[in-house]
């Protein structure tokens, strides 16, 4: 049965989640002619996470869907000012008369204050919601792509699938899952050259840096490496983008050659600090999405979070011991 998109996103279980959007009836989003409309995709992924409070982790645009993992900014959301919420909310609606007057100026009755503040509360809670982010891109994209074809009716499936990822062991297996998309299906031959995904981007701005750990010095579109997990962790990805880059060379190069049963002598320190097996490493990041559900962790994060969710079961719990065995 299916759940509640509310009952799949919880800020108090995670605020990390990979979502997938799928063209309806598996049709095509770009093939011969219209592979421009990948472009499209990326570039208003990117735009509306300029606006947002969400950030993208990582993404890949394939022929008929997307992935995203996602993080949901809460933080950030909560210290915007009301100024800074309206104008925010006015790069993607036109708002409305009250807050027009506020952005001019103009001075409001109490009562319309009220009113405003009241919108205001809404559209924050908005600008972190992730429900709102994938309607307006798929809107976005759906629009430009029935104007080309001279039709109407829907582009994509109703619903995107949303998975929650709740720890760093989740997260960075998912990451890896979603930068090997192309390489699995065989549209690249690399990472360095799989178009339209976020392991591209960050690849080609690696090439350029100085300090290719220093958060400033990495693909700014996307959200940084923050470095190994410690004490006052500043927010970002909780490893270094040196390690998840050498992490995902030696797992694409394994993949390319279709030898999963022929380990590499040398295996990439960010394993160790995952603590997760080449083997089980392999797996998952070749059979994420099959292998889970709706949530994602090692087995001491996936049950109080289930709690959390108030699922009766929990879901995913054999896979989750098998391939999170020590974490």
């Amino acid at each position: 049965m299916t759940k509640a998109r509310t009952q799949q996103v919880s800020l108090q279980a995670t605020p990390y989640y990979h979502c997938v959007s799928r063209c309806v009836r598996r049709a095509f989003l770009g093939g011969e002619g219209f592979e421009h409309r990948f472009g499209w995709v990326e570039d208003k992924l990117l735009a509306l996470a300029e606006v947002f409070c969400i950030e993208v982790a990582a993404y890949a645009v394939m022929p008929d869907h997307y992935h995203l993992v996602l993080h949901i900014n809460t933080p950030q959301a909560e210290q915007l000012s009301k100024l800074a919420v309206i104008e925010r909310w006015h790069q993607l609606f036109k708002g409305s008369l009250l807050s027009q007057r506020y952005c001019r100026g103009e001075k409001l009755l109490k009562a319309e204050q009220l009113t405003l503040d009241d919108l205001i509360v809404t559209w924050r809670q908005r600008l972190q919601d992730i429900s709102w982010f994938l309607r307006l891109l798929n809107e976005a994209i759906a629009r430009q792509a029935n104007q080309e074809d001279q039709c109407r009716g829907r582009f994509w499936e109703g619903r995107f699938k949303s998975q929650a990822l709740l720890d760093d062991q989740a997260l960075l297996a998912c990451m890896a899952y979603v930068d090997l998309n192309p390489l699995r299906t065989q549209t690249a031959k690399s990472p360095a050259n799989s178009p339209y995904t976020s392991i591209k981007k960050r690849i080609a701005k690696a090439k350029t840096a100085h300090q290719v750990n220093h958060p400033r010095q990495q693909e700014q579109s996307l959200m940084p490496f923050a470095g190994k997990p410690r004490q006052n962790m500043p927010e970002g990805i909780p490893c270094r983008l040196s390690d998840y880059l050498e992490l995902v060379d030696w797992t694409a190069r394994i993949v390319r050659k279709k030898k999963q049963g022929a380990i590499e002598k040398q295996v990439p320190p960010l394993l160790a600090q995952l603590s997760i097996g080449a083997k089980n490493w392999l797996i998952l990041s070749t059979q994420f999405e099959q292998r889970f559900g709706r949530v994602i962790g090692t087995p001491k994060h996936l049950r109080p979070a289930c709690t959390t969710l108030d699922y009766q079961r929990i879901p995913g719990m054999t896979n989750s011991k098998l391939l999170f065995e020590d974490a």
